[in-house]
């Protein structure tokens, strides 16, 4: 990527949604990381590496996908915190997702969050101005994408 580029990219995206059941029930779900291709439109596969249940440290190999264009990444739980955080580090661009929930007066408030604060890979960077629309296309793609996410997993605990 340019370097008059890497400006474009941004430290934090992030989006929010209220659901109507306790942090518990949530919990049940958003720490089921295999079940993000369910509810992500980028999402093909996840697959827990040796099987069995999520946990901190569990590793995850992950399929991805935008129109034709399909790719692999593998990532780790870097943070497991029932009924609170799951997070994992994508090793391929170094990316921190997350699923936090908080406890509300009417249920359970769930931010789905991108953290890049210890940058972008440059080899992702350069991938994503090429094949990806550029950074700003694609970062705002990955926002509608975790709105699509949270909204298809409320549907799913509200129902």
């Amino acid at each position: 990527m340019d370097s008059s580029a890497r400006h474009l990219v941004r430290d934090q995206i992030e989006e929010t949604v209220e659901v109507a059941a306790p942090p518990e029930t949530v919990w049940r779900f958003v720490s089921d990381l295999p079940r993000l291709a369910e509810w992500s439109p980028q999402v093909v596969k996840s697959i827990v590496l040796g099987g069995g249940d999520v946990h901190g440290g569990s590793f995850l190999f992950n399929i991805n996908r935008r129109g034709l264009l399909f790719w692999p990444t593998r990532s780790k739980v870097v943070r497991f915190t029932p009924p609170r955080e799951v997070a994992w580090r994508i090793k391929e661009n170094g990316s921190t997702w997350s699923f936090t929930l908080e406890p509300t007066a009417t249920g359970t408030r769930v931010t789905h969050r991108r953290d890049l604060s210890d940058g972008l890979s440059d080899i992702s960077a350069k991938l994503t101005d090429r094949f990806m629309g550029g950074q700003e296309v694609f970062q705002d793609e990955l926002q509608a994408g975790m709105r699509q996410t949270l909204d298809r997993i409320r549907q799913l605990v509200e129902s």
